[in-house]
């Protein structure tokens, strides 16, 4: 006998023999097929008046950058979504039968991989997780699960209010069956399947036609390119589209009609509308774990730079240039901060807290005997750096010929790319000053994957406070 479908079958639907509501509402008219199917008793009932809440991440598409901006994604950044339902099957379960054990072991291994792969300065991510896995395992031990990939720049969502704008700002989804992931394939935004139980699912339902179509990750194998051959190779697939809702932008106008009707009442003469998607505070999401930096000088001035939060990032036969060390100052590995070359920090220049930039840099490089440079960021497109022995800098980001925005790096990887050119040709301290006189006079240009960034390098005129 095969097994009720949920929120189908006459369990869920019915009472003594009777429908318990007055009105079932359905998007599809395929639901009210499979109903009449599953449970014709409540056929009746069927009202076809479409789905607000998809209805509402629509019209907040023209939104998208600023839904972006707020979950603290940059420029030339890719957003990745990690979306989790809450059972044992889920990408947050353990795919214990009894939906026990270890709880958030698959999601915490990619986690892991996430930070050795993925460059902090090229991509983002944030995870939702059904609210049940939030009151099912505690919000403290949610925190715990999560606190190491929060500290590398992961940004959770609150799963009540925030899912829908991370949707819509994501530029790629891995996800399970839960219907945060449909929602992303009905949009159009690629979608990677980390967990698809088809046996948990109807099997007429368009969402195991989804499942069974859909691209899958393959745990065993890296995961950066399969990210990016989603990416190269996405083709949405027409289901989730097709039946998210057959009356896309019409609910708030049945759903109006049907409580009205329901109420015997005339209804308003104002149109009817639904409740624009608000916009989410602005999420900083500093990435406190020692970054470990690649960087290679190209030419006269010119740095790529590479961080990762990982312990072990990904490299390729490709993958040259030197090592180097790069930690903020509010990190709970402490003792890496006497190992690092770079210490930086993020705050407002007039932080009284801090004395000021040139103070702070002045304590940072006196405490940090080995730390070769330190950098006060502060703001999205410039920061304060002393490189030990000279005076403060500023650099600042500047327009490149033919590029829509600047500042698309974390003002942080200006002090890297920096620390890089002065150390490009070794400890001599005669080269590094000639090197850092240079990029005072032409400017430094950094790229961070395909974006290019040009800084400007300028003594700290006038000089704040503490200079």
């Amino acid at each position: 006998m095969p097994a009720p479908v949920f929120g189908l079958a006459p369990e869920w639907l019915l009472s003594r023999g009777r429908p318990v509501a007055d009105a079932l509402v359905l998007s599809h008219p395929e639901q009210r097929d499979r109903l009449r199917l599953a449970c014709p008793t409540a056929a009746p009932t069927a009202v076809l008046a479409g789905d607000p809440c998809f209805d509402r991440v629509l019209a907040a598409r023209p939104r998208r950058e600023r839904f972006r901006r707020a979950l603290g994604v940059r420029p030339g950044q890719r957003l990745v979504l990690l979306n989790s339902t809450w059972n044992s099957d889920s990408l947050f379960g353990d795919g214990a039968e009894d939906g026990g054990g270890g709880g958030g072991d698959v999601v915490a291994a990619l986690l892991d991989r996430i930070a050795d792969e993925f460059p902090v300065d090229e991509f983002r991510f944030a995870a939702v997780l059904h609210p049940n896995i939030w009151h099912g395992h505690g919000p403290g031990q949610i925190r715990a699960w999560l606190d190491r990939a929060r500290r590398a720049g992961l940004t959770p969502v609150d799963p009540l209010t925030g899912w829908r704008q991370a949707l819509l700002a994501a530029d790629a989804v891995i996800g399970d069956h839960g219907s945060v992931t449909y929602y992303a394939a009905a949009l159009g935004t690629p979608v990677l399947l980390a967990s698809a139980p088809l046996d948990a699912l109807d099997p007429d339902a368009p969402i195991s036609s989804f499942m069974r179509e859909a691209p899958k990750l393959d745990p065993g194998a890296p995961l950066a390119p399969q990210l990016a051959e989603l990416v190269r190779r996405h083709r949405p697939l027409p289901g989730p589209a097709e039946f998210t809702t057959s009356v896309p932008g019409e609910s708030a106008v049945r759903l109006r009609r049907l409580f009205y009707s329901m109420m015997r009442e005339p209804e308003p003469d104002r149109p009817a509308s639904l409740t624009p998607l608000p916009l989410p505070d602005h999420e900083t999401a500093p990435v406190t774990v020692p970054l470990l930096v690649r960087a290679r000088v190209l030419g006269p001035g010119e740095v790529a730079i590479s961080r990762w939060a990982g312990s072990r990032p990904a490299t390729g036969p490709e993958d040259g240039g030197e090592l180097h060390v790069a930690v903020h100052e509010d990190t709970r590995d402490v003792d890496r901060l006497d190992l690092a070359d770079v210490v930086f920090r993020d705050g407002a220049p007039d932080d009284p807290r801090f004395g000021s930039p040139s103070v702070w840099t002045s304590e940072v490089l006196r405490r940090h005997r080995d730390c070769a440079l330190a950098a006060y960021v502060t703001g999205p497109t410039g920061c304060v750096v002393r490189v030990r022995g000279e005076e403060p800098l500023r650099l600042t980001a500047v327009p490149v010929a033919g590029a829509k925005d600047i500042g698309a790096a974390d003002p942080s990887v200006y002090a890297s790319a920096l620390y890089a050119w002065l150390a490009a040709d070794g400890p001599d301290a005669v080269t590094a000053r000639a090197r850092l006189a240079r990029a005072v006079t032409d400017g430094l240009v950094l790229r961070t994957g395909d974006r290019v960034q040009r800084v400007r390098v300028a003594p700290l005129v006038p000089p704040d406070p503490g200079s």
